[in-house]
């Protein structure tokens, strides 16, 4: 399987990358919104990729981050989406932004990308709603989000409340004001933050 492409980029549009190993071999790289962004104006470049094969051939397909990849991987898992779909979502919004989405079970933003229907995007929240909630942080980071320091302890609250329709801003000072009146455990902490709002 191959996991990784570093190389020259020898052509490159916001669909698909061509990228010259020290080998000399091409490998022809479907690419994501913000891999693209991640190769443009660049003479030399990487992506973490995804081989697909099968009955019509083989597809590369590549990502400007692990955490993207592993995303895609997540969103290719989803009955009734396949490499093209998952690449099609993540070239519409970001890894960050599409799993703050999941989490928040917003099905609107989700059918927002173009080609996804209300019915997948729904299915993709139910099967991956639990799935993602954990990475919801750091890939928001990733995406430039504003965050508030919240410690590592404190990010299953934090996720709580956000599946709950809470902004993240709105689940921090929860937290915040929660943890200032005494509660330790997660269960206690969403408890006083849900009181709190």
């Amino acid at each position: 399987m191959i996991g990784y492409v570093k190389g020259k980029i020898l052509s490159l549009t916001p669909e698909c990358a061509l990228i010259e190993t020290s080998g000399g071999i091409g490998f022809e790289v479907m690419c994501s919104g913000s891999a693209f962004n991640a190769l443009a104006g660049k003479k030399e470049g990487e992506l973490f990729t995804y081989l697909q094969t099968g009955e019509n051939g083989t597809s590369l397909y590549g990502f400007s981050s692990q955490d993207e990849k592993n995303m895609f991987l997540k969103l290719i898992s989803v009955s009734g989406v396949g490499p093209k779909m998952g690449i099609t979502v993540l070239s519409g919004m970001g890894a960050g932004e599409l799993a703050a989405a999941i989490a928040m079970q917003d099905v609107k933003k989700l059918s927002s990308v173009k080609g996804l229907g209300k019915k997948t995007a729904e299915r993709i929240i139910l099967e991956l709603r639990e799935k993602v909630s954990a990475s919801v942080t750091a890939q928001s980071r990733e995406e430039g989000a504003t965050v508030s320091p919240v410690t590592s302890g404190d990010e299953d609250a934090v996720v709580a409340l956000m599946t709950l329709g809470f902004t993240r801003s709105e689940s921090e000072k929860a937290i915040a004001r929660a943890r200032a009146n005494g509660a330790s455990s997660v269960e206690d902490i969403i408890m006083l933050a849900l009181k709190g709002m």
